[in-house]
């Protein structure tokens, strides 16, 4: 016979971690209130590319929604102009 825990009426409690929502940090672009992610600007998008040249996820780069759209572009502007590589 396996042991078992003791019933709970099948009701399960959630655990909580954490506090709840915490603090959340501004990303680099909101926290310098850039309107225009420039496509020029090949150090601030080369820190956003991994070796291979891939664009980082938003959580990994920790940019929100509205600027990684605007990184994107800028990237997707520089590669075109032959400033940043498709592919390594």
């Amino acid at each position: 016979m396996r042991n078992r825990r003791p019933s709970t009426g099948g009701k399960r409690r959630k655990r909580r971690l954490g506090g709840g929502i915490g603090e959340r940090t501004q990303c680099r672009f909101c926290r310098e209130r850039v309107e225009y992610v420039d496509y020029k600007d090949i150090d601030i998008l080369g820190k956003l590319l991994t070796h291979r040249g891939k664009i980082f996820s938003r959580k990994r780069s920790g940019n929100c929604a509205s600027c990684q759209r605007k990184v994107k572009t800028a990237i997707k502007r520089a590669r075109f102009m032959a400033l940043l590589p498709f592919a390594s």
